[in-house]
């Protein structure tokens, strides 16, 4: 079963009769509909891998400290085994009475290997247990999501490399600019995910810290070997404090910040593929697999899936947020609040993964329509900067030259041609400065050409950035 159709089966109540784990000093059940107002399994059961991941170490920590013994540990481990295969095979029955996806997996265990299942939870709360699981899953999420940037980064680099000297249209304020190549604004989308991965990969060393051993808040006075623990679950080390390792979920929501920026430049890009994809401007077409058509007119091509992209951009905003104001009344230590914190993190997870691998595929297999980028660089007078500079290059002072490229615009705009249109003998009455040579700056390519510094728009210094690229992207493999 999937972790999407898992939460969809309906879920038991626990057997009847059953009392709670938990339930020693209370005199009467939970009412059925507290019962399933406080439950989390629904939701918190597609951490079962991770809580089982926790349970199998802090059993093997047990029984290297004394408290369990090898033979009872193994018993453990086999009981969790074979739990954890039931699960992947559909065949667990996920009770509401038993409210979360710790305390099923534990009356499981104690079912199948009787009341040895019952020493597991020594040494440990709920609480740690929790935040132990959340911080594996997590873990494994942002490792998911590295890949699938790195992936479209390639992607990325490739396109850029084939489009290093198609000419396009530099717009500020969404008004022509300057001529720049597709290459380049495709490495400029490069740099937005670099930055994105590198606050991923930051983030990620705080994730990777082991709660386990703060127990409820106190931590505990059994013997644990809590650096054991994090080196059998891969962690680079252990909290510091019992009540801050239990409490907080800081590093959700630094996560979800990083989210919500690689969202915000993912639908930077979706709004430009949207554009570029209109009639208006037709600069690229889509593979058709990630568009979809009109019921009622026939000719359309819907960009659908950047669409959905932007779209989906406000949601990951709005967990960002639920999770802010989810931590910001909570007194020390755990909170029955901090239930809350999972969907929306779910949620932000699976919005990336999906995001990352429609645009990975989708954008690197764009069509650009090199014909019509170019002629869109004739348009708004692009070179009118190229001109200025040119003068400058003739003594002119640059204020002087900017004045006198505003009259050769006026005149073009009057005559309604492109300032490349314009005959010599009326440039040169705007400005005895400009020789025959003036031409050669006013072509998009060589406009396009002439910026041939790091940084740079020019076909060369783009494919000198894939190069370099290409290096930084094989060595995140190593």
């Amino acid at each position: 079963m999937t972790q999407d159709s898992a939460r969809d089966k309906p879920q038991a109540p626990a057997p009847e009769g059953e009392a709670k784990l938990w339930g020693g000093r209370f005199s009467e059940p939970t009412d059925a509909f507290v019962e399933r107002f406080t439950a989390s399994v629904e939701f918190d059961q597609r951490l079962y891998r991770e809580d089982i991941q926790g349970s199998q170490a802090h059993a093997r920590m047990l029984a290297k400290v004394g408290v369990l013994t090898d033979a009872e540990a193994e018993q453990i481990l086999q009981g969790l085994d074979a739990i954890r295969d039931e699960i992947a095979a559909g065949e667990f029955e996920w009770q509401i009475g038993r409210e979360d996806v710790h305390m099923n997996i534990e009356a499981r265990l104690i079912e199948r290997i009787g009341d040895v299942g019952k020493k597991l939870h020594t040494g440990r709360s709920r609480n740690d247990q929790v935040a132990t699981d959340i911080r594996l899953w997590l873990r494994a999420a942002i490792d998911d999501i590295l890949a699938l940037i790195r992936g479209y980064q390639r992607g990325l680099v490739d396109l850029a490399e084939r489009e290093a000297a198609t000419v396009m249209p530099g717009f500020t304020h969404l008004q022509t600019a300057q001529p720049v190549t597709f290459g380049h604004h495709m490495l400029a989308w490069y740099e937005m995910l670099e930055r994105d991965a590198r606050r991923l990969v930051d983030c990620r060393a705080r994730v990777n810290v082991l709660p386990l051993g703060a127990a409820a808040l106190a931590g505990t006075p059994y013997p644990l070997d809590r650096e054991y623990t994090a080196e059998l679950l891969g962690f680079d080390g252990v909290t510091r404090n019992s009540l801050d390792a239990v409490s907080d979920r800081d590093f959700a929501i630094e996560f979800t910040a990083a989210a919500a920026t690689l969202m915000m430049h993912l639908s930077r890009q979706a709004e430009e593929l949207i554009l570029w994809t209109s009639a208006q401007f037709a600069f690229i077409d889509l593979p058709d697999r990630y568009c979809t058509g009109s019921s009622i007119m026939p000719q359309k091509k819907n960009p659908d899936v950047p669409e959905l992209v932007r779209g989906k951009t406000g949601r990951v905003y709005g967990h960002l947020m639920s999770l802010l104001t989810l931590m910001k009344g909570q007194p020390l230590a755990y909170n029955k609040d901090n239930q809350e914190d999972k969907e929306p993190l779910f949620d932000t997870v699976d919005t990336l993964l999906g995001s990352l691998r429609a645009f990975a595929d989708m954008v690197p297999n764009l069509e650009v329509r090199a014909e019509n980028t170019l002629a869109a660089t004739t348009k708004g007078f692009a070179t009118a900067t190229d001109l200025a500079d040119y003068l400058v290059g003739r003594g002119v002072a640059f204020r002087d030259a900017h004045e006198v490229v505003g009259r050769a615009v006026r005149v073009a705009q009057e005559r309604g041609v492109d300032l490349a249109e314009l005959p010599l003998s009326d440039l040169q009455a705007i400005s005895e400065a400009v020789g025959d040579d003036v031409y050669t700056v006013l072509t998009p390519e060589g406009s396009a050409a002439a910026r041939n510094l790091t940084g740079g728009t020019a076909p060369e210094q783009v494919l000198r950035q894939v190069a370099a690229a290409r290096e930084h992207l094989a060595g995140m493999l190593d």
